[in-house]
């Protein structure tokens, strides 16, 4: 089961509070873009967002908190995307194609983002419980759309579960890939992975 990640932000009212961080998130995104986590400091963040250093550590202990949250609201756009697809009733062509462009654009828009997910969740155990949990809802997402045209729903490594993940995770690697430099690629690559996943569908249905 998914973590629900617990915030502010999530609440009905919409506070000052919630306002503000909003602005510090944005402030993060941008400055990963333009200097990358690596090179950003708490003192630019809050330059960005219009606020004093100290101002700042009422919302967040440290830089490494700013971008856990900015994960966090990254991934929750992602699982949204994935649950849209488990419940989606179309072909399932469609269903795969739709699904695709959806979580590219995603990558398009939050890049950075997701990149630094990947970078830092081997060393960061919150980002890599927000990101693998997230991968885990793609993963059953595909694996309901591979049911669908299908393939075996059993645990073995040729039905639905594990082709599921392996597929969650060829995607998140070829998007990164595909990111890393600029997004001419990502269209291609978008194409790529349709095309397994298209293959592994009707390989898995004509077993």
């Amino acid at each position: 089961m998914t973590k629900s990640w617990p915030s502010r932000r999530t609440a009905p009212a919409v506070r000052k509070g919630d306002l503000r961080e909003r602005q510090i998130l944005d402030a993060a995104e941008t400055l990963l873009v333009t200097r990358g986590y690596a090179d950003m400091t708490v003192s630019d963040i809050a330059a960005a967002a219009g606020l004093t250093r100290g101002a700042l550590y009422f919302y967040f202990a440290s830089k490494q908190d700013v971008l856990i949250a900015l994960v966090a609201r990254t991934v929750q756009a992602l699982q949204e995307k994935s649950a849209a697809a488990s419940t989606a009733t179309g072909p399932v062509e469609e269903v795969v194609s739709t699904t695709l462009e959806r979580t590219a654009a995603l990558w398009r828009e939050h890049g950075p983002v997701m990149r630094a997910a990947v970078d830092l969740s081997s060393t960061v155990p919150d980002i890599d419980e927000l990101w693998t949990g997230t991968a885990d809802v793609f993963a059953e997402a595909i694996a309901a759309v591979l049911q669908r045209a299908g393939t075996p729903p059993g645990d073995g490594p040729g039905d639905a579960a594990a082709l599921g993940h392996a597929l969650c995770w060829m995607i998140e690697r070829t998007f990164y890939q595909a990111t890393r430099t600029s997004d001419d690629g990502l269209d291609d690559a978008t194409q790529t992975c349709r095309t397994v996943w298209l293959h592994v569908m009707n390989t898995g249905s004509a077993g």
